[in-house]
């Protein structure tokens, strides 16, 4: 998946949290390599791997996973002719009895359990086993190692236990000119203190002397045939142990490949259960996955944020993306990366914060632009480098592929931005692709109302205490509340007052409110939703319009035009097309007659008898056409104003 996406999201951050559990070197190189699967048998397996891990936790059980301490130095070096010491050995004898005792224990629990199969394939290894506990003592070799080690092991006990009697026995006669009564080892030989006076009245070799010069230390000819055979012995012994050492590295070799498959295995529990330790610690759980493009998110929650407000987030049954409103400070980003990293967390077979009835569709990729990611070394502004993430995202758009979009072309001339946003929308959708856009602009509303697989949604706020709620609403459009949290924060009474005398003075005309719904109540609706490649019939990429009986608009009804937002009045009765005229801020237009709801009839709006003309015809024609019932003018006429297309 996109690796900029996964820095965005924090999905790394992830990693790293869930390394902190592993207690070998194979578990953190595992989850180091761990990223985001696009197979959903895999995931399923993953996922249930790691929800029995967490039970067995949860059971209070301990599991006996190896650290493979040592054990990566050792496999690092078979092959290599390196003779391992006893450390070595003491290292695998662990690890070996750590393999033993997984394996029992996972053969303790249910047969059902997905991660026991791993343990039966843990090879013993007796015979290895066996010969490490043998030679090896307490990171030592054994006397019993074998018999030649055993008998000069024993000839080296009573050499020695010679040579210190009879050094003990040349230190009693010479203690006056000692300078303490002690011996002591010089270059691997025993002397004795002497002060450097009298040092010639003892028969030996000087070896050493103090730093003052005041003791020079003498090796007593007595002794010297004794030390001589004395290291005699010890290099046998070492020899000896060579020979030890070497019949175990040779186990070692022959048993490398069992060896590898058994740090192989323990590395893999180590890395399920890692992933079921973080998963207690942020009490997260398993949740569903489907292949039809559906998600619904219930409770989720952003990992690393605590106290988050739990979300919820739908789509994929009736249409495929979001555009959220709603104000600053609302949690419309923190949404994104939510719903973003909770995704790739799932598809990693990690379990995720949010509820067990939650579901989620497989997603081949997962894209995000969020932040303003401005770059002084590549000189690109908050609207160059979100164009440049938009562009990657058009190039991978398809289906099962999921967009993230925060503040889309904010950061440019709101007229030019509103329209860019349009077309960029319309594109990922007609590739098939899931997008959830967060936006102020108030035009993104209204074209989520009108295009087809778009559905409005906006994040709560109290406007009586201008507080954020964190909930978010699907179905309905949110408002920036930008004046009144202005207000709040203290901004001066007066700009505040010029502010809404402006607001209501000049509103900005919505882009192409007309163009856009006689595009999408025609070929446009069906052409973008044949293009996306779903298969599905027109009838079922609509369900956002109910399946109702036709209402009768009458001459004169007041009826709401929701993808619009406001009302208008009727002026000419359904067509055989089922194309209805109506007129909104004097202008006419034509729109589907499922496009429309009833607001007012016209026996609600006018007295009995009202000519309507008044409404729906210009001041100037209504004197003509009384003018023209009197007499006759000549070249007096109306001209009817030409209508929108249907």
């Amino acid at each position: 998946m996109h690796l900029q996406s996964r820095q965005t999201l924090e999905y790394n951050l992830i990693k790293e949290e869930v390394g902190r559990y592993a207690v070998s070197y194979v578990g953190r190189s595992l989850i180091a390599e761990l990223e985001p699967m696009s197979e959903l048998t895999a995931i399923h397996r993953a996922v249930e791997e790691t929800a029995e891990a967490k039970e067995l936790l949860m059971r209070g059980s301990s599991v006996p996973i190896p650290s493979l301490e040592g054990i990566e130095w050792v496999m690092s070096l078979l092959g290599t002719g390196y003779l391992f010491n006893e450390q070595d050995f003491t290292a695998v004898g662990v690890f070996l009895n750590s393999c033993g005792q997984l394996r029992k224990y996972m053969a303790s629990k249910d047969a059902s359990l997905r991660i026991g199969a791993y343990a039966s394939s843990l090879m013993e290894l007796k015979t290895v086993k066996a010969e490490i506990e043998r030679c090896i003592r307490f990171g030592v070799i054994d006397d019993g190692a074998s018999k030649g080690l055993e008998k000069v092991r024993k000839r080296l006990r009573v050499t020695k236990e010679r040579l210190l009697k009879k050094i003990e026995s040349v230190m009693s006669r010479h203690q006056s000119i000692l300078q303490e009564n002690l011996y002591s080892m010089r270059g691997g030989r025993y002397v004795i203190p002497v002060k450097r006076e009298y040092h010639k009245q003892v028969k030996g070799s000087v070896l050493d002397q103090s730093t003052s010069g005041q003791t020079v230390y003498v090796e007593p000819e007595e002794v010297a045939a004794l030390q001589g055979e004395l290291e005699m012995l010890t290099s046998e012994e070492a020899r000896e142990e060579g020979i030890i050492l070497s019949m175990l590295t040779g186990l070692i070799e022959r048993e490398q490949d069992a060896l590898r498959l058994n740090i192989e295995i323990t590395g893999v529990y180590d890395f399920i259960f890692a992933k079921a330790k973080y998963a207690a610690a942020t009490g997260a759980g398993a949740v569903s996955f489907n292949d039809r493009g559906y998600m619904r998110l219930i409770g989720g929650k952003h990992p690393l944020l605590d106290g988050m407000v739990p979300i919820d987030v739908e789509f994929g049954q009736g249409y495929k993306s979001l555009v959220i409103t709603g104000p600053n400070t609302g949690g419309k980003t923190v949404l994104l990366k939510t719903v973003g990293l909770l995704v790739q967390m799932a598809q990693s077979g990690l379990l995720i914060p949010a509820d067990k009835e939650s579901q989620l569709p497989v997603f081949s990729e997962v894209m995000s632009v969020i932040g303003d990611g401005q770059s002084l070394t590549q000189s690109l502004s908050t609207f160059s480098a979100q164009m440049k993430g938009v562009d990657e995202m058009l190039r991978a758009a398809g289906r099962n592929v999921l967009l993230l979009i925060d503040e889309l072309a904010a950061g440019t001339d709101p007229g030019e931005g509103i329209a860019l946003s349009i077309a960029i929308l319309e594109e990922l959708s007609r590739r098939g692709a899931n997008v959830i856009v967060t936006t102020h602009f108030n035009e993104l509303k209204t074209f989520a109302s009108a295009a087809p697989q778009f559905q409005n949604a906006r994040m709560e706020f109290d406007p009586v205490t201008l507080r954020p709620l964190y909930k978010l609403t699907i179905g309905e459009a949110g408002h920036s509340y930008a004046l009144q949290i202005a207000e709040k924060l203290g901004l001066d009474a007066g700009v505040i007052e010029r502010s809404r005398q402006i607001a209501g003075i000049q509103p900005r005309k919505q882009l192409g409110e007309q163009e856009m719904m006689l595009w999408y109540d025609r070929e446009g609706r069906m052409e973008e939703n044949d293009a996306a490649g779903n298969g599905k019939s027109h009838a079922e990429n609509e369900p956002k319009v109910r399946q109702e009986q036709p209402h009768s608009f009458e001459v004169g009804d007041a009826v709401y035009i929701s993808s619009l937002g406001r009302t208008g009045i009727v002026y000419e009765k359904r067509d055989s097309k089922g194309m209805v005229g109506v007129m909104v801020q004097k202008h006419k237009m034509r729109f589907n007659h499922k496009r429309l709801k009833p607001y007012l009839s016209k026996e609600e709006l006018y007295p009995e008898d009202y000519d309507l003309d008044i409404v729906l015809d210009t001041k100037e024609n209504r004197k003509k056409r009384k003018l023209m019932g009197r007499k006759h003018v000549e070249g007096l006429m109306i001209i009817k104003e030409k209508e929108g297309d249907d």
